[in-house]
């Protein structure tokens, strides 16, 4: 079965956003998905894109995507953030992840950027073999740090409380 490589188009959304919940379900987090289509479109198809994202297509059916954004490093200058690589679980095996990491290494070199960096999960040693083989180094002594809109608004009221 031959697929294509390609940036995706506004009538791709809601095919990426299936798969972002597939993603969301295998990562153990099924209600964590609030991205809507229209999120998608207002922030990967304005005037000032937030993100590049390419799919893999197979017969106009999106079977993987790979979500890339740039960024600041303050060591090394400008890098290219792979935001999520993901196959549709029964199309895995096929070459389209190694396909949609070769678009993003070409799309990082393209950019003269100095890094690629993503985030993957510590139990997914699928995920970790692959990106290993590809020549990846997959950093085990970092711990991901976020704060969600709930610790936003937590954390200025704190702040706020601090200055009355």
């Amino acid at each position: 079965m031959d697929f294509l490589i390609r940036e995706a188009k506004e009538t791709d959304l809601k095919q990426i956003l299936n798969l972002i919940v597939e993603l969301a379900v295998y990562e153990k987090a099924p209600d964590a998905v609030e991205v809507t289509v229209e999120d998608l479109k207002a922030s990967g198809f304005g005037k000032s894109p937030d993100f590049l994202c390419f799919v893999a297509d197979i017969d106009a059916k999106i079977v993987g995507i790979a979500l890339t954004y740039t960024r600041f490093s303050t060591w090394k200058g400008r890098v290219l953030h792979l935001e999520d690589l993901i196959v549709s679980k029964n199309m895995r095996g096929r070459g389209i992840g190694s396909a949609l990491l070769d678009k993003v290494v070409l799309h990082a070199a393209n950019l003269e950027v100095k890094r690629v960096c993503w985030e993957v999960l510590d139990w997914n040693a699928n995920a970790i073999d692959f990106y290993k083989a590809k020549g990846a180094d997959v950093k085990r002594d970092w711990d991901v740090v976020h704060l969600d809109e709930r610790g936003i608004k937590n954390y200025l009221f704190k702040l706020d409380s601090c200055k009355s």
